[in-house]
């Protein structure tokens, strides 16, 4: 397979997992919740109002240790666990999802036949090009260590840092933090000197993969987070780190209405 071919084909699955029913585009609540048993749905006289559904959904009940279950009537049903996802439930066209920041819960909700999915423009994203496709130096470190990551809600999170990449561009020497792991393999948040004019300003997300010693962070395939979309999400930003000191004409371009 060509390369432009790998590329291409990325960009479609992207843009499939986007407008999914579980994508970004359909978010219509995030409401945080304490444990307990909530009533929801869209009447004010709910423990927990939202905007989506009926007046009446059913009754949420959240366990201390953030385990959740929904009764819509028909009986209780326990929200699944989901790979790299919070645990969620679909009731009637809803599908909800019990999540949790630095121990506050919160209930999101779907509306799974939202305009916006099949509305959806589509991605702008710049012309493919080879040379940032960059083999980065892929080194763990001596020991775990525990970094502080604001995100764009102002929910302030740590994480733990093992590896670090790191490569030379133009002239830079550059170290980029992994703070975060997708279905195993390293998640760095980025922002350049694009970010705001030409790409989402808070920063773009780029998973890289590890082969051995070597990182490769294929750049072409940086993507707009998931508060590019939605007022919903709570996105982390980037360490200092990793905000590079140049342009990345590569990978997704700024959403549009942004």
């Amino acid at each position: 397979m060509s390369y432009e071919r790998d590329i291409t084909d990325w960009r479609a699955e992207r843009l499939a997992a986007l407008t999914a029913e579980d994508g970004w585009l359909d978010l219509t609540d995030r409401v945080e919740i304490s444990p307990g048993r909530l009533t929801v749905g869209t009447s004010a006289e709910n423990d927990v109002v939202i905007s989506a559904g009926p007046a009446h959904l059913g009754v949420l009940d959240l366990a201390a240790d953030g385990k959740a279950s929904f009764d819509d009537g028909t009986g209780p049903r326990d929200f699944a666990p989901y790979p790299d996802n919070p645990p969620r439930l679909k009731v009637a066209d809803l599908l909800l999802e019990a999540t949790s920041i630095e121990g506050q819960y919160a209930l999101r909700v779907r509306d799974t036949l939202a305009p916006a999915r099949t509305e959806f423009p589509g991605i702008d994203s710049y012309a493919i090009d080879p040379a940032w496709r960059i083999e980065a130096e892929w080194s763990k470190l001596d020991a775990p260590k525990s970094l502080g990551i604001d995100t764009v809600a102002g929910i302030a999170t740590s994480v733990e840092l093992t590896h670090q990449a790191r490569f030379s561009h133009d002239g830079h020497e550059v170290t980029l933090l992994p703070t975060h792991w997708k279905l195993g393999k390293p998640m760095f948040v980025i922002r350049d000197k694009t970010s705001g004019p030409e790409t989402y300003g808070a920063a773009r997300f780029l998973i890289g993969e590890v082969q051995g010693d070597k990182v490769v962070l294929d750049f072409n395939k940086a993507f707009s987070p998931p508060c590019a979309f939605t007022d919903f999400a709570v996105c982390p930003l980037p360490p200092r780190e990793n905000i590079l000191p140049f342009a990345v004409r590569a990978g997704e371009k700024k959403p549009a209405g942004h």
